[in-house]
């Protein structure tokens, strides 16, 4: 029982040592002040309003809803995400030991010549063939001394949250893209108005013009000159229904439909917003950012991908176990308890040979860790950059 207990304590003491350390996220050096935006108390922000009470338009808020449930990225995006949650799912079972059902029935004839062969007839065995019978359930578990399970749970529960990001990233880039594009609508809506209204005026002047020539008032070259500019105004109406269309198909495919005309019931001077949004904290809103996020999160996994491979240059421990039923005649398999087996053991494998390939995937583990580090450092840079144009625009 001592040498039990003992071994017991050593294998604990093992387990609450750390073959790895973690790299912590690092701080990035922020500026005082975005743009002209400098850093402020006030925590309320304009990332907090819902996009359904910052676009209160019906048509816009139907066009966005369409996108976000039927855009092909965005259909992506939760696959992704269901892939990954399954995985993590999966990762809960690693701490649990593995269970197989085995059931086997064989024949083998042994050659006179062999030891098997030889002993079946020393045994007055005249049968030329030995049968065997067998059903058995086997166990087999390895302990988690080195954190490598702990591990690889960490780095699926990362990867998950990357995808749930990527998510995000997507549904603000649909809201952004859908928005922009229809009140990119309603701004030709009102150029094309503009330009039909523009047409009927050099309607009506080329009309008084002409009148004029022919009372003889002005010269011929004024009349061609209200000709061209009659010409000029005409030629922004088709271009301009031209890029209406092209921006009603841009809208329906972001939408997942099919191309075709978006039907609009306000005009671009119905539109209104607050006079003053307040965008809170800068510094706030890297940590909004899923690019941020999800590089952050890299830097989590490649840290677990370092333990992992650490641990699996260390012995494993792992306990196995087998039970059921065997016997060499088919009437006798069921003859319980005379049938009954067990076996109970337990190993250490130590890796010898393939150490230095082991080393080598630890050694490539870590420089990727360094190059997630920088990865991070660099995204957030473009992402302070980013900040501070917007909120400078």
């Amino acid at each position: 029982m001592k040498k039990y207990i003992g071994g017991l304590s050593l294998i604990l003491l093992l387990a609450a040592c750390s073959v790895s350390k973690n790299v912590e996220t690092p701080k990035p050096e922020l500026p005082n002040s975005f743009g002209n935006v400098a850093e402020t108390a006030d925590t309320s922000s304009v990332a907090d309003i819902p996009w359904k009470s910052f676009f209160t338009d019906p048509t816009l808020q139907k066009l966005i809803d369409s996108a976000i449930l039927k855009n092909y990225d965005m259909q992506i995006a939760v696959k992704n995400i269901e892939a990954s949650q399954l995985l993590l799912k999966q990762t809960k079972w690693n701490n649990v030991p593995q269970v197989d059902l085995n059931i086997s029935a064989n024949t083998t004839r042994p050659s006179d010549n062999s030891v098997n062969g030889a002993s079946l007839s020393e045994a007055g065995i005249t049968s030329k063939h030995v049968e065997n019978y067998q059903a058995d359930v086997s166990l087999s578990w390895e302990a988690d001394i080195w954190g490598k399970i702990h591990n690889q749970s960490k780095a699926a529960l990362a990867a998950y949250l990357q995808t749930t990001e990527a998510r995000k990233l997507v549904q603000t880039s649909i809201v952004a893209g859908v928005s922009q594009g229809y009140y990119n609508l309603l701004m030709l809506d009102a150029q094309l108005g503009i330009a039909k209204r523009n047409v009927a005026l050099n309607d009506s002047t080329l009309t008084i013009i002409k009148l004029q020539y022919n009372a003889g008032q002005v010269t011929v070259l004024a009349v061609q000159q209200a000709q061209a500019q009659r010409q000029a105004a005409a030629e922004l109406v088709p271009q301009f229904e031209r890029d209406m269309t092209l921006q009603e198909n841009a809208l329906q495919i972001l939408a997942g439909k099919l191309p075709g005309k978006v039907e609009r019931t306000a005009s671009l001077n119905d539109m209104s917003f607050a006079d003053n949004l307040s965008t809170g904290v800068p510094s706030a809103i890297l940590g909004r950012r899923p690019d941020v996020r999800t590089k952050e999160l890299a830097l989590n996994i490649a840290n677990a991908n370092v333990g992992i491979t650490k641990a699996e240059m260390y012995p494993a421990l792992r306990i196995t176990a087998d039970g059921g039923i065997n016997s060499f005649k088919a009437s006798n398999w069921f003859n319980i308890p005379a049938s009954l087996f067990g076996v109970v053991g337990a190993s250490v494998l130590q890796p010898l040979v393939d150490h230095k390939q082991l080393k080598t995937q630890f050694e490539v583990a870590k420089v990727d860790r360094e190059k997630a580090v920088i990865e991070f450092r660099q995204t957030v840079l473009n992402a302070v950059g980013e900040v501070s144009e917007a909120l400078t625009s």
